[in-house]
């Protein structure tokens, strides 16, 4: 039984609680149209977030059916799209997200394309970097 005294202290958890779920941590989604388009979409769930990036990409003129899930992080963390191009002509994008900075997010893009570990590659160039909130940052 709950005391007239305790009430308030209930309702201030009670209010603290919804509002750390409604504005607790979110992931993010990225999608792709191999070698035609991309979406990236930060919300709460994996299927919204899924929803949402596939959107995104098809507005670049595809088909939202061609627009294939590739990442899911949560949270969010920051995030880097990585344009890869092989000595043979193909190319793809790597996104990598979850990171805990964005110094983290520039420094393994960087990593990744030094000669040691990217010698088959003849292109290898971080294209965008997102933040935990999915604003989009140039390199």
């Amino acid at each position: 039984m709950i005391r007239h005294r305790s009430l308030p202290f209930v309702l201030l958890v009670a209010l603290c609680s919804a509002l750390a779920t409604a504005q607790g941590p979110k992931g993010i989604a990225y999608v792709e149209a191999p070698e035609r388009a991309a979406g990236v979409c930060v919300a709460g769930s994996p299927d919204k977030g899924f929803a949402c990036a596939r959107e995104r990409c098809a507005e670049s003129g595809v088909s939202g059916n061609e627009c294939l899930r590739r990442a899911w992080c949560y949270p969010a963390g920051w995030s880097v799209d990585m344009f890869l191009q092989d000595r043979n002509g193909i190319h793809w994008h790597e996104f990598t997200c979850g990171l805990p900075s964005r110094e983290l997010a520039q420094a393994l893009a960087k990593l990744k394309c030094e000669p040691a570990h990217a010698e088959r590659y003849i292109e290898c160039t971080p294209v965008r970097y997102f933040d935990p909130d999915g604003r989009e940052i140039a390199p």
